[in-house]
C-alpha cells in the first residue's frame, strides 16, 4: 500500500517534446476493437495483486474521459501489446492539461525503456488535442517510472504537506539528491489545490 495522497508531477509545457523513435521490433498503436484483455493482462503484471480490479470496461470505459485513441499500446514483433498508457483528462484538474493515466509494462519487456515511450506518446498525443501542459499521479515506491518522468520534463507537483518529505527520500532512492535543491522552491512553496477538489491528476 503506497502513501496517501499519491504524488503528483506536473510537465509545465509539452513544447519541444523529444520525437518518438521506440526499439527495433516494437511499434505504437492505439485500442482496437478486443484490447481490453491486453490491457487488463499488461496492467496486472505490471501492478500486481489481483487481476480482476482490473477491469478495462469499469476504470476505462465508464470514464467520461474514454476514447480508444487516448489509449496507447506499445506492441512487441509479433504484434502483442507489451505496454499501455492513456492520454487522460480530468475535467478541473488543471486548466489545459491532460493526464497521463494508467502506465504499465509487462515484466518480460522491462529493459527497454517502454515506459518511456509509451508515455510520451501520450504526450504526443495531448499536443495533437490541444492540451499544453500535462499532470499525473503516481507512488513513492514506483522509483523506475519516477525517474522515466523525471526524465520526460516532469516536477514535483506538492499536493500535501507530507510531501515536503517525501520527495526528497524518493530523489535519494532513486540517486537524484540534487533533485531536492533543484526543485526546493515546489518543495518550500503552497501546497497545490486542484479547482475541484474532488479531481485527481492521475
Amino acid at each position: 500500500m503506497g502513501l496517501t495522497p499519491q504524488l503528483r508531477m506536473l510537465k509545465p509545457s509539452l513544447d519541444g517534446l523529444p520525437e518518438l523513435a521506440l526499439p527495433p521490433g516494437y511499434a505504437l498503436r492505439s485500442y482496437q476493437p478486443g484490447d481490453a484483455a491486453h490491457w487488463e493482462r499488461i496492467l496486472a503484471a505490471s501492478f500486481g495483486g489481483d487481476p480482476a480490479r482490473f477491469s478495462f470496461e469499469r476504470i476505462m470505459q465508464q470514464d467520461p474521459a474514454y476514447r480508444p485513441e487516448r489509449v496507447l499500446f506499445v506492441t512487441a514483433s509479433d504484434g502483442t501489446p507489451v505496454a499501455t498508457a492513456s492520454a487522460w483528462h480530468r475535467a478541473g484538474v488543471l486548466e489545459g492539461a491532460g493526464s497521463v493515466h494508467y502506465v504499465g509494462v509487462v515484466p518480460a519487456e522491462q529493459g527497454h525503456r517502454l515506459g518511456y515511450w509509451v508515455t510520451l506518446a501520450t504526450l504526443h498525443h495531448m499536443c495533437a488535442e490541444g492540451f499544453w501542459r500535462a499532470v499525473l499521479s503516481t507512488d513513492d515506491f514506483r522509483l523506475p517510472a519516477i525517474r522515466t518522468y523525471l526524465r520526460l520534463g516532469f516536477e514535483p507537483l506538492l499536493a500535501h504537506e507530507n510531501q515536503r518529505e517525501r520527495w526528497p527520500r524518493v530523489f535519494a532512492q532513486i540517486g537524484m539528491p540534487e533533485a531536492t535543491a533543484r526543485f526546493a522552491a515546489i518543495l518550500n512553496g503552497p501546497v497545490w489545490q486542484p479547482a475541484n477538489a474532488n479531481a485527481a491528476p492521475g
